[in-house]
């Protein structure tokens, strides 16, 4: 069935933009009608196949600029509808206008629209992979064959939820230190560019050799004043080179190998990596996927390809009749105590209790870690800071003091 995308005046004369499915034009301004609005503008929403086996266009520039806490919202909205008693057509129907995004009002119609057509709700969702993960969607899939959907999607939008707010405690706690950096840099470039030089040229009469710390302050400033073009080039093409290197796979693999060796910020990384890894195993085993293929899908959740590659390696080992901490005692990114939790969960029959446990007590180190490294950070920066200025005010001085020893 098309999809339209409107603009209608309600009763109020007040603008209305969203989408709706329909035959055709005709009959979508006959539903905004009966709804109460006067259609304004009705086009038909770009469709395009991606082969000839395929009618949906996936719209993969709006798929991906679409937020996690949107998806979230929606989720949770659908198990709320779908443990009422709305079949799933109907509950995507109630959520298509209230989406508080238009690219994924256009997914949930195109979603919606396949499911009428005898898909499943997971291979409807598989057909959008920029918005749907394989996690999502597998999870889902698990949920239609156990018949416990309204639990799967409760879950599915709690391991959303919790992924966000880890994110956004990570970003919350760097803003402060990153801002200092940017004020750092841009106070010290100012008065080493502009300061400096004005009174530096006080200093050129002067008849006596200029102390060490200003000879390397006018050096200093001198090369900024005089290159800072190309310095400027430098920087940006060393980082982007750097990047260009980091995104290709061999790139990928060293800078994830080394970063996890980084102090500090190493072990952060690999607690956020076991973290993740932990807590969505756990809600795939729960659900009633397989270990092997959840093995799968979670190694592409780590973000990690040092980490994930030990991880596809044990899914082998398991599927040769090895446990889950036994296939992962000798890969990377996972401490003895992981493997003995994972060992001890195994044993007892409560792997995904144990799971859980292992994802708790990784993200309150996680945050700990972060809390302690923003409260050093702080003082860190601010000596750093304090200690330029002091140089440079220490560099104006002393040829100042030395001329007044010299005149008295």
């Amino acid at each position: 069935m098309p999809v339209y995308e409107y603009v209608a005046l309600d009763s109020k004369g007040k603008k209305r933009t969203g989408i709706l499915d329909a035959d055709s034009p005709s009959v979508a301004r006959a539903k905004l009608r009966e709804a109460g609005s006067y259609p304004v503008e009705i086009t038909e929403a770009p469709e395009a196949s991606a082969n000839q086996d395929e009618k949906r266009f996936s719209l993969p520039f709006l798929e991906g600029r679409i937020p996690s806490k949107y998806l979230s919202i929606t989720t949770r909205q659908l198990s709320t509808l779908v443990g009422a008693g709305l079949p799933i057509v109907s509950a995507l129907e109630s959520l298509i206008p209230q989406s508080p995004h238009p690219a994924l009002q256009k997914v949930l119609a195109h979603v919606k629209d396949d499911i009428v057509e005898g898909k499943s709700l997971a291979d409807a969702l598989s057909s959008h992979p920029k918005v749907f993960s394989p996690l999502y969607v597998n999870m889902v899939r698990a949920g239609e064959a156990s018949g416990a959907m309204e639990i799967v999607l409760a879950r599915l939008s709690d391991l959303t939820e919790r992924n966000e707010n880890t994110k956004g405690k990570i970003r919350a706690a760097l803003a402060y230190p990153v801002i200092m950096v940017i004020v750092a840099i841009v106070v010290l470039t100012a008065l080493m560019v502009k300061v400096v030089p004005s009174i530096v040229s006080l200093f050129d009469d002067v008849q006596q050799a200029l102390p060490l710390p200003t000879r390397v302050l006018i050096a200093a400033s001198d090369f900024l004043v005089d290159y800072w073009v190309v310095l400027f080039v430098l920087i940006f093409g060393a980082a982007l080179a750097f990047r260009q290197f980091k995104n290709s796979k061999r790139g990928r693999k060293w800078w994830d190998a080394k970063y996890l060796r980084i102090p500090i910020l190493g072990p952060l990384a690999q607690n956020l990596s076991l973290a993740r890894f932990a807590r969505t195993l756990a809600s795939l085993l729960t659900n009633g996927v397989p270990l092997v293929p959840a093995m799968g899908i979670v190694q592409n959740v780590v973000e990690n390809v040092h980490i994930a590659e030990g991880i596809g390696d044990a899914a082998g080992e398991i599927g040769e009749g090895r446990g889950l901490g036994e296939s992962l005692a000798a890969k990377p990114g996972f401490p003895p105590i992981t493997i003995q939790m994972m060992e001890v969960g195994e044993q007892s029959g409560e792997l995904e209790a144990m799971l859980e446990k292992m994802a708790d007590m990784y993200e309150t180190e996680t945050e700990n870690t972060i809390d302690a490294l923003t409260a050093s950070l702080e003082p860190i920066l601010i000596v750093a800071m304090a200690g330029g200025v002091g140089f440079i005010v220490f560099s104006i001085l002393m040829p100042m003091m030395e001329l007044t020893t010299t005149l008295r």
